[in-house]
């Protein structure tokens, strides 16, 4: 049986007086039915388990993006901002760390560069603490939130034989994230004004527990499952983060703002070549494109700024001849030509988009994305501009290809 039903303002008057439903665990009332799973929620004081996160794009019919790892959760009530402290570990060594937060501090690691960095929250103060939260401690604030708001939402249930699955759609003037509480989003440009927020969870009916959660924003989506759940066997006082920091690590405070990037030493040197696959499995190579001037964006279809770039891409293919101008997008880390593809045709470009390898990533020093390469025509790189702001580097790339062309 599939309900449906529209909250403004008091949802718990308009659950009771607009619903009665079979199939909630026998629970005939769906306001009822989510207090006792919040209530189950409430009663975990630590968890183990281990989780499968897929990030996915809007429109996509696979993940860009899947990890596996093995949590510890554990409920913390001294920590006032999300409620929760946690680790997570690599699900094929659970030992080696992937994140740690201890409910004063979040523990960022890269084991590339053997390095711990350390962030209090008090270089970079928010109104939020900017962490994807533990499982249990994410389903719980959405179910409170549920229970408690003010604001327009939707809710749609549904008996799936052994579990129950809940469909929330927010509709207010902001994007709306759990960090914790409910906390609503400064609109950027790369939700392309879109603020209808979307959570999905999937609730077992033999414990009343949720096991799956989606969010979904006009941006990106993700999708976390949880399994072999081990509820209150561990305990937060024999928690310490440090406990999985390696010996040989070195360890830092964060920082924010603006990196000095370090300068390219491409440049003024022959790009490397490559030839590489673009959505349809065609080949491309670097030798083949023939133009006076010819600019290489390497991108990811993740990266906000990115995406936020394309407009510009695409006027700035039409405002050149190809003999005298062409560009291409890499893309810098996904290899799923169907992700490619539908992003492509999502955002309606017809520049060429190539699927990079790691050995071509590295070549060109990519740590992260947006960056720009702009190529003469002897094919040695002239310039490299990093990042993307709106008409910044829309007029600092016309005017450096401007001055080649």
């Amino acid at each position: 049986m599939k309900i449906q039903f529209l909250i403004e303002k008091t949802i718990i008057v308009l659950i009771t007086i607009l619903l009665s439903v079979n199939g909630c665990s026998n629970d005939k009332n769906p306001k009822n039915y989510l207090e006792k799973v919040l209530n189950n929620l409430n009663q975990i004081e630590s968890a183990t388990y281990y989780t499968k996160s897929e990030g996915w794009a809007p429109g996509d019919t696979s993940a860009y993006i899947i990890f596996h790892s093995y949590v510890k959760e554990y409920n913390n009530p001294l920590d006032t901002t999300i409620g929760a402290s946690f680790v997570r570990l690599e699900q094929e060594d659970t030992t080696k760390l992937m994140f740690c937060y201890d409910g004063n501090m979040r523990t960022l690691i890269n084991h590339n560069e053997k390095r711990i960095v350390l962030d209090s929250f008090i270089v970079r103060p928010l109104p939020f603490r900017p962490l994807s939260p533990p499982f249990f401690n994410f389903t719980k604030n959405i179910l409170r939130y549920i229970l408690e708001t003010g604001d327009s939402i939707s809710l749609e249930f549904e008996d799936l034989k052994d579990s129950v699955y809940l469909r929330l759609t927010i509709y207010v003037d902001k994007q709306v994230e759990f960090f914790g509480k409910a906390h609503y989003m400064p609109n950027s440009p790369y939700n392309y004004g879109e603020t209808t927020s979307r959570y999905e969870l999937w609730i077992n009916k033999s414990n009343d527990l949720p096991y799956k959660v989606r969010r979904e924003m006009s941006h990106d989506i993700i999708v976390i499952t949880c399994k072999n759940v081990e509820l209150n066997r561990i305990k937060i006082e024999d928690f310490n983060a440090s406990d999985y920091f390696p010996s040989d690590y070195s360890i830092q405070a964060y920082r924010f703002g603006r990196k000095k990037v370090k300068k390219n030493d491409l440049v003024g040197k022959i790009a490397p070549n490559w030839s590489l696959k673009d959505v349809n499995n065609k080949i491309v190579s670097l030798e083949e494109l023939q133009s006076k001037v010819l600019m290489i964006q390497f991108t990811s279809v993740s990266c906000g700024p990115c995406r936020a770039s394309i407009p510009f891409l695409k006027q700035l293919a039409l405002d050149y001849k190809k003999e005298k101008f062409d560009l291409v997008a890499i893309e810098s880390f996904n290899e799923n030509s169907n992700v490619l593809r539908n992003y492509q045709n999502r955002n309606d470009f017809k520049y060429k988009f190539l699927m990079s390898t790691k050995d071509i990533t590295e070549s060109y020093q990519i740590k992260s994305t947006p960056v720009f390469f702009i190529l003469d025509e002897n094919r040695v790189i002239r310039k490299v501009i990093n990042g993307y702001g709106k008409d910044t580097t829309d007029k600092k790339i016309r005017n450096f290809i401007d001055g080649l062309i």
